[in-house]
């Protein structure tokens, strides 16, 4: 069978599911470049032809071109020579989350029985060399906290989503859908139902006694110019706030405190578990408050702590400091 019918089906097959619609795009994306990759390279447009060498020569490849240099429409209208990060190197942590796209396919194509034998069945993901997530400090959150302008609704709105995300380790996606029927006050917590989280698995999600008295404050600054079920709405309708206009404010903020890290939304996420780990948070509740499928997901996402993260961590812990037998310092 030719590429662009198994992958009519195959996506069809993924719509069913009812996936993310990220996820749906990343699999169309990866088999889409892959099926003109082999048909420009190899000359075949058929699935059943694919085999492992093809794979390793696709990973080679990959390796060695830079990013946006091979397209599905020649650049198109997205223009890839003036993006900023055109033809730098490509992570093989791209180039793994590509080979994962591969693998469900071809097992698909056997569950259909369309082939005998998968070509990614010896293929295995490349070695990730992860950097060490940037994170915030105390005085870097105060100053980008302190130079929002609350005299502005979308200025005001935005503090109160840093602040929650901070607290509480959601998703910005999560944040941003929250109605005012997932909030509990009273409880300081945060119901977030299945269908508005990355993993289709309802969760609960807590903040703090300031977060929470904040958020009051917050929600009859914003009772007063605006009705929404949303608790962070776009001023002029009442609709949610769309996560690229909230990067885009973010980065704008980031700007106007003088911070030069490259700081995006995800760092507080990040910075979040961070500081849970470090206040001596066991690894598995924090793997149920950030939503992670396994705690060995959080593990790989969570555990890169610096030499000076061990050294504080270490002091906290030291079995001989809190032990007095009889000598001096």
């Amino acid at each position: 069978m030719d590429f662009k019918r198994t992958q009519a089906q195959y996506m069809e097959h993924c719509r069913s599911r009812h996936l993310r619609p990220r996820t749906l795009i990343s699999y169309e994306q990866t088999l889409v470049l892959f099926a003109l990759w082999m048909e420009q390279t190899h000359g075949v447009n058929q699935v059943e032809a694919v085999r492992e060498a093809h794979i390793r020569q696709y990973i080679l490849d990959l390796q060695s071109r830079g990013k946006y240099t091979f397209c599905s429409t020649d650049g198109g209208k997205n223009h890839p020579q003036s993006r900023r990060d055109y033809q730098q190197r490509i992570s093989n942590i791209t180039i793994n989350n590509y080979l994962r796209n591969l693998h469900v396919f071809f097992a698909w194509l056997m569950e259909m029985e369309y082939i005998t034998k998968s070509p990614m069945k010896r293929i295995r993901a490349l070695p990730e060399e992860r950097k060490p997530r940037e994170y915030l400090e105390d005085d870097e959150v105060k100053q980008l906290l302190r130079r929002l302008d609350r005299s502005y609704f979308s200025e005001y709105r935005d503090m109160l989503v840093i602040l929650l995300i901070l607290d509480s380790g959601m998703r910005l996606g999560e944040t941003l859908s929250i109605e005012m029927s997932q909030l509990d006050l009273h409880e300081r917590c945060v119901l977030l139902p299945a269908d508005k989280t990355k993993g289709r698995k309802s969760r609960t999600v807590y903040y703090s006694d300031k977060t929470a008295r904040e958020l009051r404050r917050w929600i009859q600054f914003k009772d007063r110019y605006c009705e929404s079920d949303y608790l962070f709405p776009v001023k002029q309708h009442g609709r949610k706030v769309k996560i690229s206009v909230f990067e885009r404010n973010f980065r704008q903020y980031v700007k106007r405190v003088g911070i030069t890290k490259h700081i995006t939304p995800h760092t507080l996420r990040n910075n979040f578990a961070k500081r849970c780990l470090m206040a001596g948070m066991d690894i598995y509740t924090l793997s149920r408050l950030l939503g992670h499928s396994s705690v060995e997901v959080t593990e790989k996402a969570y555990l890169d702590l610096t030499d000076r993260d061990i050294k504080t961590k270490y002091r906290r812990f030291s079995p001989v400091e809190g032990i007095y037998y009889g000598q001096d310092d």
